[in-house]
C-alpha cells in the first residue's frame, strides 16, 4: 500500500503530507550464489532469463541481467559466475531484481571483508546501495520499498523523509514476529500468470505527476495509506479493506491498465467478498494481494482458485512472512 510514493519525484513535493508505504517481506527468498569464473568475465544465471556472460568493461546494463552486471562492474569484480535462484514466480512484481541486487551486494560485501579488502556492509547501506546502483540504470525514477523489505524483513510502514537533514527513511514496524502466523490468515496472493514490465506503468504515473495531473489523488492516496496501516494496527481488518479498496479505485482511474483481465477478476471478486485487494508492485501483470477478515479470506481463496484455473500459469501462492531479511551464509 502507498507503493509509487517512495519514488522521490512523488514524496518531495508531498512531504507535508507524510507520504509512507506498507509493506510484508515475503518467506519466497531469492538466493545469490557467487563461484569462480573465466577471467575478465562476468556471468549472470537467473531461473526464467537465458544465462548471460560478458567482459565487464562492455557489460550492458539494459540487458534484463543488467542490474547484476552494474553491480559488478561498481564493484569491480570479474571472473565471477552469479546464480540467482528465486523462490518467487519471474518478474512476478514481488521485489525479486531489487532483492537479488541486495543479496549480490551482500555476498560480494561478504567476500570482501574475509579477505580484508573493506568491512561488511550494514542492512541499511546494502539497501541503499542496491537503489542507488538499479536508480542509475533503470532509466526511470525508482523506488525503495523493494530494497528495504529485502534487507529487513517484517511487516513495516516506511516513511519517507527528505534525506538532507534526516534519513531519508524511517522504519515503523506495524507487527511483531509473535503476530505473523495469525496475520498471515487475513492475507491471501495471486499470481495471474503474466509477467509485468513495472517500467511501462510507473513511467506513466511519473509523467502524469510532473506534468501536474491528478496530484490531489496522491494526496488521497497518501491519507488511505494512513488509514489502512491505522486500521491494522488496531487488528480492524474490514476497514484496512475498505482502505485499500479506495486506493485501488484511484490507481484504476489514472491508470485503468493497472490490472489485466485475471486481475480484474480477482479484484471484483475480493470486493464482493468483503475483502480488499490490490496489486503487487506497479501492477500490469504479476500478482494480486488481497486483506480481510478470516472468514472472508476463506470463502475468497475458493473464488480466487476458480478464477485462476482460466490461466494456464497463474496459481495461488504461499504467504509465509520473512521476519529475517537478509542472510548471508559461507
Amino acid at each position: 500500500m502507498g507503493g509509487t510514493l517512495d519514488i522521490s519525484t512523488f514524496h518531495y513535493p508531498l512531504r507535508h503530507f507524510s507520504p509512507c508505504t506498507f509493506n510484508i517481506a515475503l518467506d519466497l527468498r531469492t538466493r545469490v550464489c557467487l563461484s569462480a569464473y573465466n577471467k575478465g568475465m562476468v556471468k549472470v544465471s537467473s531461473k526464467g532469463f537465458k544465462s548471460a556472460e560478458y567482459p565487464i568493461d562492455t557489460a550492458p546494463f539494459d540487458h534484463p541481467l543488467g542490474l547484476m552486471f552494474a553491480i559488478a562492474a561498481y564493484l569491480g569484480v570479474k571472473g565471477v559466475h552469479i546464480r540467482i535462484e528465486s523462490s518467487s514466480p519471474p518478474r512476478s512484481a514481488l521485489g525479486g531484481s531489487s532483492s537479488a541486487a541486495v543479496a549480490l551486494i551482500a555476498a560480494f560485501s561478504k567476500i570482501f571483508e574475509r579477505i580484508g579488502a573493506s568491512s561488511l556492509l550494514s542492512r541499511k547501506d546494502t539497501a541503499m546501495l542496491a537503489y542507488a546502483i538499479e536508480g542509475s540504470v533503470a532509466g526511470v525514477p525508482c523506488g525503495l520499498q523493494d530494497q528495504l523489505a529485502a534487507a529487513y524483513g517484517g511487516v513495516n510502514t516506511w516513511y519517507w523523509l527528505d534525506g538532507i537533514k534526516s534519513p531519508c527513511f524511517k522504519k515503523k514496524a506495524v507487527y511483531r514476529k509473535q503476530f505473523f502466523k495469525k496475520f498471515e490468515k487475513h492475507l491471501l496472493l495471486a499470481y495471474c500468470g503474466i509477467p509485468h514490465v513495472s517500467k511501462d506503468i510507473n513511467g506513466k504515473w511519473v509523467r502524469q505527476f510532473l506534468s501536474g495531473k491528478y496530484r490531489e489523488r496522491w494526496v488521497e492516496i497518501i491519507a488511505y495509506t494512513h488509514k489502512f496501516v491505522d486500521a491494522l494496527i488496531k487488528r480492524d481488518f474490514k476497514y484496512a479493506a475498505e482502505s485499500m479498496n479506495e486506493e485501488m479505485a484511484l490507481r484504476k482511474k489514472m491508470t485503468p491498465e493497472v490490472l489485466d483481465s485475471m486481475g480484474e477478476k480477482l479484484v471484483d471478486s475480493a470486493v464482493k467478498n468483503n475483502c480488499g485487494a490490490r496489486f503487487t508492485g506497479a501492477g500490469g501483470g504479476g500478482c494480486i494481494w488481497a486483506i480481510g477478515e478470516i472468514e472472508d479470506i476463506a470463502r475468497l481463496e475458493k473464488n480466487w482458485g476458480s478464477i485462476l484455473s482460466e490461466r494456464e500459469e497463474a496459481c495461488m501462492l504461499d504467504v509465509k512472512i520473512d521476519s529475517k531479511g537478509l542472510i548471508v551464509d559461507g
